[in-house]
């Protein structure tokens, strides 16, 4: 995998697993732990694999050196890709309590509305080439939902997506699995 796919790969997977947010003054109740993420995707009006699977896919082409190096960078920074296309997350509490979770780095995000059981959102994204517009729903402790709509541009050419990022606490304790945080 040439270096734009490579980067394109880990900036999929961290707008994957974000909810943005970093500056929120409600946060919602959520678990620190490990959190099972399904992902579902259109883009260009086209139904695509889930994240999960897609990943997996890519990763099936790689030469087993290099897919073996990433599987322990993704582990490292807290997000293992799973066999049955949900990939798991380790959000530590720190995370949790400090909103860490929902940082993305380097977009700027507008709220119309924040509450502790949702959130809605404009974002522009100019490092990763993304501008769009969301909501989450947080039902409960161990549940959110993450519904989202924009533009990407990658390798000059431009995407128009939508995704649905269903979130779901498994357990407090990550096993082997960092937290995400202790990538910062």
């Amino acid at each position: 995998m040439h270096r734009t796919g490579f980067c394109s790969l880990m900036a999929a997977c961290a707008l994957a697993f974000a909810v943005p947010g970093a500056a929120a003054q409600t946060t919602p109740s959520m678990k620190p732990g490990l959190w099972q993420i399904h992902i579902q995707r259109e883009e260009n009006g086209q139904n695509m694999p889930d994240g999960g699977e897609r990943m997996k896919e890519r990763m099936k082409k790689m030469p087993p050196e290099q897919r073996q190096r990433i599987e322990e960078m993704m582990k490292q920074r807290g997000i293992a890709p799973g066999d049955d296309g949900m990939t798991k997350v380790c959000y530590s509490r720190k995370m949790v309590e400090q909103r860490a979770w929902a940082d993305q780095g380097g977009c700027k995000t507008d709220y119309s509305n924040r509450s502790a059981t949702s959130w809605k959102w404009h974002s522009s994204c100019p490092q990763v080439g993304y501008e769009g517009d969301g909501e989450a729903t947080f039902p409960d402790a161990e549940n959110f939902v993450v519904k989202s709509s924009g533009i990407s541009t990658i390798g000059g050419k431009t995407h128009k997506s939508n995704s649905t990022r269903t979130g779901k606490w498994l357990a407090a304790d990550c096993g082997d699995l960092k937290p995400m945080d202790s990538s910062l």
